[in-house]
């Protein structure tokens, strides 16, 4: 394993795509808590990058590495390599390139503005997006050999978690505006790891008016420690599920 994880990282690290990421993310994170007079402001517009462009990378180039990656697999698969140790390596050397791209883009300018365990936080909620949405991204294209039909199974499933999910919660808020409708609010938030990985970073800022309702409800029902955990042990399991799904299906598949 620890040769093909060599190599899969060093393929991608020196990819141009993710050098552009690395950049954009350094440039933008700069910008943002340089133009902002007040660094919790800075923060929250950081935040905003890191929920929508974080995921976005994440998935859309996991699925066309793993597509243009097909005759590497196919190589590997006629060695004696167990499958299982073939997709681990592929998803641990995409998370890992991912995370030190988001770590260096974003993460050393939110520790050089915002030194504190707000600030942690945020780097966490960036790792955590970024495995899980390669995990998604594994699940998708194993699932179909068309390459265009994997990317766009891609984008719809980041449209969903990114705007799509929150039409639905604001619709549900307004329909069901009669009723005690907090604790239903609560789980249909764990269905959305930007929506989680979002309340996690605004519990520790503690302005609850820009938490959004969902984050509110969080805040009143689980407080601010026992809502962190919470969402953290949800994170985990969203890229444990997609990851374990993803590689039942590769042991068995017909390649």
């Amino acid at each position: 394993m620890n040769k093909i994880l060599k190599y899969v990282i060093l393929d991608i690290v020196r990819n141009k795509i993710v050098l552009s990421y690395i950049a954009f993310l350094f440039i933008i994170t700069f910008g943002v808590f340089n133009l902002e007079d007040n660094q919790s402001k800075g923060l929250l517009s950081t935040l905003n990058l890191v929920l929508f462009i974080v995921p976005l990378v994440s998935i859309i180039f996991s699925t066309v590495y793993i597509y243009n990656s097909s005759e590497f697999i196919e190589l590997l698969l006629s060695q004696p390599l167990k499958r299982k140790t073939i997709w681990l390596s592929l998803f641990y050397g995409l998370s890992i390139s991912l995370i030190i791209a988001f770590v260096i883009g974003t993460g050393i300018p939110i520790l050089i503005f915002f030194p504190d365990f707000t600030g942690i936080m945020m780097i966490i909620v960036g790792v955590f997006l970024s495995l899980i949405f390669v995990s998604i991204s594994l699940l998708a294209a194993v699932y179909t050999r068309d390459k265009a039909k994997g990317i766009g199974i891609a984008i719809l499933l980041w449209l969903y978690f990114a705007l799509v999910f929150d039409g639905i919660i604001l619709f549900l808020t307004f329909q069901l505006a009669d009723y005690p409708i907090e604790k239903l609010i609560m789980a249909i938030s764990s269905l959305n790891p930007i929506d989680l990985s979002r309340i996690a970073v605004l519990l520790r800022l503690d302005d609850s008016a820009l938490m959004g309702y969902t984050g509110a409800v969080f805040k009143e029902f689980l407080g601010s420690v026992t809502g962190i955990v919470i969402s953290a042990t949800i994170l985990i399991l969203w890229f444990l599920v997609p990851l374990y799904f993803s590689l039942r299906k590769f042991k068995n598949k017909d390649l």
